[in-house]
């Protein structure tokens, strides 16, 4: 064997150790019926929300910042998919379904409209 699929090797053993490990890191630490301390249930509710939010404003900021006012539609095609996932959620209250629909919208006006 070369030294080039050997070290493909090691890394997706590493890889798959790493992610088995942090799948199994729950289970061994709550799992034998003691029940979860408040601050671990209070991030588990919370973070999730605050990481989406982030990369919204993190996504938004980049899209604008690398736009200048000069071009035609700035910025109708995130605002429009934006929009979309927004209403998507409010009404259905599906994560998946939300994204997914304004993220067809946004290439599609990315790619043939705009």
């Amino acid at each position: 064997m070369s030294s080039q699929t050997l070290y493909i090797l090691a890394m997706t053993a590493v890889c798959f150790t790493v992610t088995i490990l942090l799948r199994a890191f729950p289970f061994l630490l709550f799992g034998s019926g003691r029940e979860c301390p408040k601050i671990i249930r209070y991030i588990g509710k919370v973070l999730s929300p605050a990481a989406i939010a982030m990369l919204v404003v993190y996504c938004l900021c980049a899209v604008f910042r690398n736009k200048s006012f000069a071009e035609n539609a700035f910025g109708i095609s995130e605002i429009i998919a934006s929009a979309t996932v927004i209403a998507l959620h409010l009404w259905k209250r599906n994560p998946m379904l939300s994204i997914l629909c304004g993220t067809i919208i946004y290439m599609i006006l990315v790619q043939k409209v705009f």
